[in-house]
């Protein structure tokens, strides 16, 4: 334990523990008015609810810490078949949120699959291509796993959440990119993906509700949306308006108007915009510097991992906290369609909470691998120094 502790990688550490500390506070800043008025129930009940997934996701990490990346992978592969099959039983068996099946309701609290696809597909393709990656110079080899994470997002799709469904392929063909794979193979698929992406496209819009539901429809129409304030606009014209009220300062902690119903559970995808209007335009420039100090964080470790498989995790990390960042901010400034992506480190969720603990906590232990054998050769350098003098 003493070598896990001095390898631990403590600026990224302090940074997530900090905006995690960050996003509790206005998770209940945001939510207390939300959970009193529309859902009768205490105040304080998101508060408490994403305090305990925040303690669960911290005694997930202090067990999962004390193993090592090779034994991630070889349980990637059941977790990757079981979840596959969640997801399939989910179709018939789930609980609609928001027009879509992507929860299991348990009670205490709602389990949702393709979050937790996220992160193990990660470490699933990260030990795929570290125990083949002799073999990469075969299309069947470099191709199979884009094949089975091709059926996962078909499966996503159809609960359906497009959102979920586009940063899952985005983080699998991005990890594809990044491994060992001959030119030819890479561009081959790349203009294959470009392709079918192109033609979806036009499929998708064409067929408008038989294959989109009519709210993913109106999401496509993001453009000026407060020309649509009491309709398909309400949500992010609102979230402008937060953000205007806030200023460069702020108006306090606690005190935003645009919690008080205006925006629809603002605790989860729209909690940035009450972040900037109670705490300012730049404590949410200082959030934004802090994500991308994270990402470097997460992709120099990734550098100095001696293993592809370390590696691998490290950038397929970076890539998944990016796509939530990137959909979830550009959706909240009317850039892009709104996707109900949470913001990493500040969203409310007890599924995404715990699997970016566990995403981090995979990076913290390539870090404390990298440092044990940085170590290790050290020390045999200096017994071999020693010897020859």
């Amino acid at each position: 334990m003493k070598k896990v502790i001095k390898h631990f990688d403590r600026p990224l550490f302090i940074m997530s523990i900090i905006l995690f500390v960050v996003g509790l506070i206005m998770v209940f800043s945001s939510s207390n008015v939300t959970a009193y008025m529309s859902h009768a129930v205490s105040p304080y009940n998101y508060f408490v609810k994403q305090a305990v997934f925040l303690i669960i996701g911290f005694i997930f990490s202090l067990i999962m810490i004390r193993f090592n990346t090779k034994l991630y992978g070889i349980i990637s592969w059941m977790l990757f078949i079981l979840v596959g099959i969640s997801l399939f039983a989910l179709l018939f068996i789930g609980k609609a949120q928001n027009q879509a099946i992507s929860w299991y309701d348990l009670g205490i609290f709602s389990f949702q699959p393709s979050e937790f696809m996220k992160v193990i597909s990660i470490i699933w393709l990260a030990e795929y291509y570290e125990t083949n990656k002799n073999k990469l110079d075969s299309y069947w080899v470099s191709c199979f796993p884009l094949i089975l994470c091709g059926i996962i997002g078909i499966l996503i799709f159809v609960q359906p959440d497009l959102g979920t469904t586009i940063i899952y392929l985005g983080i699998v063909f991005m990890i594809f990119l990044a491994q060992p794979v001959p030119k030819a193979i890479k561009s081959g698929l790349l203009f294959t993906g470009i392709g079918f992406i192109i033609i979806m496209s036009i499929v998708l819009l064409s067929s408008g509700k038989q294959l989109i539901l009519s709210r993913q429809m109106e999401r496509l129409n993001f453009q000026r949306p407060c020309d649509r304030l009491l309709t398909t606009g309400n949500q992010v014209c609102n979230g402008y308006i937060a953000i205007n009220n806030g200023g460069l300062t702020g108006k306090g902690l606690g005190n935003s108007t645009q919690k008080y119903l205006y925006l629809p559970e603002p605790y989860t995808d729209f909690i940035f915009t009450i972040t900037v209007e109670e705490l300012g335009a730049i404590a949410g420039i200082i959030i934004i510097i802090m994500y991308i100090a994270v990402l470097l964080k997460i992709i120099i470790i990734g550098r100095r991992s001696y293993t592809n498989r370390g590696s691998t995790i490290c950038y397929g990390v970076a890539i998944y906290i990016f796509f939530h960042i990137a959909v979830n901010l550009l959706g909240i400034l009317g850039l892009m369609p709104m996707t109900g992506v949470p913001l990493p480190f500040m969203s409310y969720g007890g599924s995404f909470t715990i699997c970016l603990i566990a995403a981090l906590t995979a990076v913290q232990r390539v870090s404390i691998e990298t440092g044990i054998r940085n170590e290790l050769r050290q020390n045999n350098k200096l017994k071999n120094s020693k010897k020859a003098a």
